[in-house]
């Protein structure tokens, strides 16, 4: 019997919290209907791995906590442990009765497993905070928080230190899980961060981006197509003017270009870019950046932006 392609999809934190949307569990679980039905159809001819954002939900549950004097506060490591439960747990539900719905009951196995990635203690992005996190805000309410802001497309969002991933420590009980038929939720939220100290690991007060980390484990697992899926039905250039237009299918050369001329801003698209055009030109495989409805179109080569992958000359 021939192995199934193994994918792994990234599901985007803000598209399990929308636009316009409170956040709440009633309104996450309802979100999760459209890309877990999809899943769960794709389980069927392919072996599959989900890696999940947390954004509004680790800048939610940061607010709670600092709203209350009662019990001590976490660090941030600790509440991107905490939503990576969380999120697992709605998407292991969601997955299960999206399997139930097409018959399937004992067959599917999946787990979330609590994700650790290394980054380096030097790393200058703990002294320039670039992620953003948790509501948005208009203008007037920004200037009334004391915390740093951003600017996004969306309103001002707060932002704290986001460095870059260099390993998934997990990557061999995650291969082994694959090998098993486990469907696997893992590096959510971007995983913990950890700083390696000789043998031992030990956390830091960050969050890292999840496609960027997800790359880095698309990678590490030898995935043959990395799904970015998120609340965009794709990748645009030329925002907001009358030039706006979605990209279907472009080469890493040229979407190399698209992302030093700017046009695709650091805090939302600009990661999503840079890490599917990592993973292809690395591993010469598919990636493909497309809205959480389209997942199953995507991988079909019908909807969503495909990053080409490089010619001979290009990946050499």
């Amino acid at each position: 019997m021939s192995i199934k392609p193994l994918i792994l999809i990234a599901l985007g934190g803000n598209a399990l919290i929308q636009k316009g949307q409170k956040g709440t569990a009633e309104e996450q679980f309802a979100n999760l209907k459209v890309p877990m039905r999809q899943i769960a159809r794709l389980s069927r001819n392919y072996r599959i791995v989900i890696t999940h954002g947390n954004g509004p939900q680790v800048g939610n549950l940061l607010l709670q906590q600092e709203s209350c004097r009662e019990v001590p506060n976490m660090p941030l490591e600790i509440i991107v442990a905490m939503t990576q439960g969380q999120i697992g747990y709605m998407i292991e539900s969601s997955l299960d009765r999206a399997l139930m719905e097409m018959g399937v009951t004992t067959e599917q196995l999946f787990v979330s497993l609590i994700s650790y990635v290394v980054v380096a203690e030097r790393d200058p992005a703990f002294q320039n905070p670039t992620k953003p996190i948790g509501p948005f805000y208009t203008a007037e309410q920004a200037r009334g928080l004391p915390y740093t802001m951003v600017k996004t497309d969306k309103g001002f969002r707060r932002v704290v230190a986001s460095p870059t991933p260099l390993a998934i420590v997990e990557h061999r009980e995650i291969k082994k899980l694959i090998e098993m038929e486990f469907i696997v939720i893992c590096c959510g939220g971007g995983g913990i961060p950890v700083i390696r100290k000789e043998r031992k690991f030990r956390g830091v007060d960050a969050v890292i981006d999840k496609d960027l980390a997800s790359a880095v484990l698309a990678g590490e697992i030898n995935a043959d197509v990395f799904v970015i899926a998120s609340d965009v039905p794709g990748v645009s250039v030329h925002r907001g003017t009358p030039e706006q237009r979605v990209l279907r299918k472009v080469p890493t050369a040229e979407m190399e270009r698209y992302l030093a001329e700017g046009h695709f801003p650091a805090g939302s698209m600009g990661p999503k870019v840079e890490a599917i055009t990592r993973f292809v030109k690395a591993s010469g495989r598919r990636g493909i950046i497309c809205g959480l409805e389209d997942i199953e179109r995507a991988i079909a080569g019908e909807a969503g932006t495909e990053v080409d992958r490089p010619t001979e000359r290009e990946h050499a």
